[in-house]
């Protein structure tokens, strides 16, 4: 249900605003987003999960909350990660 080492040095390459940079709120969302849709996947064979699902409603609401303090900080780097990931909003 996790993402593996490879996936997630990807994700921080892809995202990172400088080489080794895992901190940064775009590369916190890009992993919160790949661990999410690896949950929502696990759930379309295993509807029953409520443990996990309550794990999986804890990363909405932080990639939420992560997404809502780049905007406040900058509307483009918002735009920008929102349309790279692919997300509705």
């Amino acid at each position: 249900m996790s993402i593996t080492a490879e996936e997630k040095q990807k994700l921080i390459k892809d995202y990172g605003t400088k080489d080794g940079d895992t901190g940064s709120p775009e590369v916190q969302v890009a992993i919160l987003s790949s661990r999410i849709s690896t949950l929502t996947e696990h759930f379309k064979t295993h509807a029953k999960d409520n443990h996990s699902r309550r794990g999986l409603l804890k990363l909405v609401a932080l990639r939420r909350k992560l997404l809502d303090y780049v905007k406040a900080k900058d509307e483009k780097r918002y735009q920008d990660l929102i349309e790279r990931l692919g997300l509705r909003r």
